[in-house]
């Protein structure tokens, strides 16, 4: 999605050869409009599938999800990282550790908003080793509801979550997917094929 790496070059902060900082448009302050066109971007790579709920996990993956949701007309359900007074039984749970903050996780969905009468679409802003879409598909199964695909904002290709994912036979639809991030600069994978050619 050219909007998207347009976007991440002209505001994302490389801070590592594995850290892409994207917090003035995606995951501390949003960008509507953008999330609007991500959102639309999503539900046309899935709009045959018959989706009937998007499920993600708070809190970066929510407005990517919500726009989806809103293009799709489904349901969006996000699962929470940390226990509430109000989500207390019933619930569907996974432990998810993130690499960035270096901690884990235990995620949490009610029962009751997803079952196994749904076609779910897992929707996240970044795919790095995999463990938060791991975590989310484990909570899917548990309802015995079915994973339909998995919509990732950015996909880090260096790291292996996208390979393990296909490996395990779900449809991963990646709307950014940055080859490197070498040299303070993110390189994407159509770049570096243009590259070769």
């Amino acid at each position: 999605m050219k909007l998207l790496e347009d976007r991440i070059k002209k505001d994302g902060k490389v801070l590592s050869e594995q850290v892409l900082k994207v917090d003035s448009f995606l995951n501390h302050q949003i960008d509507p409009a953008l999330m609007l066109e991500i959102g639309k971007e999503f539900a046309e790579r899935f709009a045959n599938e018959e989706i009937t709920k998007i499920v993600t996990i708070e809190s970066s993956g929510i407005a990517p999800a919500v726009m989806a949701g809103y293009y799709l007309n489904v349901p969006v359900v996000f699962a929470r990282k940390r226990k509430s007074l109000t989500l207390n039984d019933d619930l569907l749970t996974a432990s998810v550790h993130s690499f960035t903050k270096n901690e884990t996780n235990e995620i949490s969905i009610s029962k009751k908003y997803v079952n196994e009468n749904d076609r779910v679409l897992i929707i996240d802003d970044f795919l790095a080793n995999g463990q938060a879409a791991l975590g989310l598909i484990e909570i899917v199964q548990q309802s015995g509801a079915e994973v339909i695909g998995i919509g990732i904002v950015i996909e880090k290709s260096f790291q292996e979550g996208a390979q393990k994912l296909k490996e395990q036979g779900f449809r991963v639809e990646s709307l950014a997917r940055i080859a490197s991030l070498k040299n303070g600069k993110a390189t994407f994978i159509n770049e570096k094929v243009e590259e070769l050619v």
